[in-house]
């Protein structure tokens, strides 16, 4: 039988190496958050045709840390999502999706992509149609009248 300061040392170095692997894992899956909305930010970026300079001034964000952003070597707070997402004109909530703060809703984000890449859409209709898919596709979708039902 195993003395009392036998036990505490085997159980101490049971839970130190429980939380060592799952702070790996924890910095494992932040970092694959980061680069994910990273890798969004970017691509709705890029469909904008809207520089690093010119989304880091209209999102009030710096440049470098805009570029780390996206880099996805830093996780940046659901405030500056959503001040990145006011520059792109894209709902905070796409962007709190895709960095997991908020479940999935209906619609994808590759719609909204689609939508900004479109070359024979002006950006005032490209901005309509971003808001009214938003409106529709966050709306709830369970019919309110008989006749809807039907």
């Amino acid at each position: 039988m195993q003395n009392p300061s036998e036990i505490v040392s085997s159980v101490r170095e049971s839970v130190t190496s429980a939380v060592e692997s799952a702070a790996a894992e924890a910095t494992t899956v932040s970092t694959a958050v980061s680069s994910q909305v990273g890798d969004f930010i970017r691509t709705q970026r890029n469909a904008a045709q809207v520089s690093l300079r010119e989304l880091a001034r209209t999102a009030g964000v710096s440049n470098p840390y805009l570029s780390q952003v996206e880099r996805g070597l830093r996780k940046p707070s659901a405030e500056i999502l959503a001040q990145i997402a006011r520059g792109l004109k894209i709902s905070a909530e796409t962007l709190y999706e895709q960095a997991g703060i908020l479940d999935r809703r209906s619609g994808t984000p590759d719609t909204v992509t689609a939508i900004r890449a479109d070359p024979a859409l002006s950006e005032r209709h490209k901005s309509v149609l971003l808001d009214l898919y938003e409106s529709l596709a966050t709306r709830p979708t369970t019919p309110t009248t008989q006749e809807e039902q039907r």
